[in-house]
């Protein structure tokens, strides 16, 4: 696919950006790239307590569960994490670009919406360089402020109750939280989608505000 013109600000060039807003809000995040396993929990804790959410898809987790794909992209605004999750400071600009664009076409196959300009850097592995790229085709690159670590599962010593305080403990004004979809690998644990209800609920009674990525595209520097 060739370069277009963008309409990311000017001011967001150059930045794996960490934070969205410098008010009372939380942007809740999450990463598809291994299994489906929490999908449903998670849009179904997402649907009761009206919260919205922002999640980023790989090429491959698109084309594996087209269907959990199509049923996030319905409901909440979607973002490319590469086709194959490779670490980008290792690959070539060539190689960069047919990252985004396989996982662009795969993600527009499965769900009908383009990913653009959301983006996030597989294991937040970043550069100067993988930046520049990402932003040449209309990406704009989202870290994340606070990692549950739910990932990790209980067999990596977490749980339910840490992932929620880790959330708790760690947000501020405008921080993005990263969470996933899939089980780990090795105990099955979903812990992300465990903690989600006491993670919201706890983010609201600290008097947050939960928001998705796009309050940032929206609003001047």
């Amino acid at each position: 696919m060739p370069t277009v013109a963008c309409a990311i600000p000017s001011w967001l060039l150059g930045h794996d950006v960490t934070s969205v807003s410098s008010t009372k809000v939380v942007a809740l995040t999450f990463d598809a790239g291994s299994s489906n396993a929490a999908v449903s929990s998670i849009l179904d804790t997402l649907g009761r307590t009206g919260t919205p959410a922002t999640f980023f898809l790989t090429g491959t987790w698109a084309q594996t569960y087209p269907s959990d794909a199509r049923r996030i992209s319905d409901r909440f605004p979607i973002g490319n994490h590469s086709m194959t999750h490779p670490d980008f400071t290792t690959l070539s600009e060539a190689a960069m670009r047919d990252q985004l664009d396989r996982a662009r076409t795969a993600i527009l196959a499965a769900t009908g919406q383009d990913p653009r300009p959301y983006f996030r850097f597989p294991f937040g592995a970043v550069n100067n360089q993988a930046i520049a790229v990402v932003n040449a085709r209309c990406y704009v690159p989202f870290r994340w402020t606070v990692d549950t670590l739910g990932w990790k599962g209980t067999s990596g010593g977490m749980s339910v109750t840490e992932v929620r305080d880790r959330v708790l403990g760690g947000v501020s004004n405008g921080a993005i939280v990263l969470m996933h979809v899939g089980a780990n690998p090795d105990d099955g644990t979903t812990l992300d989608a465990d903690a989600l209800p006491s993670v919201i609920t706890g983010l609201r009674a600290a008097g947050y505000r939960l928001v998705t990525l796009e309050m940032l595209l929206g609003r001047d520097p």
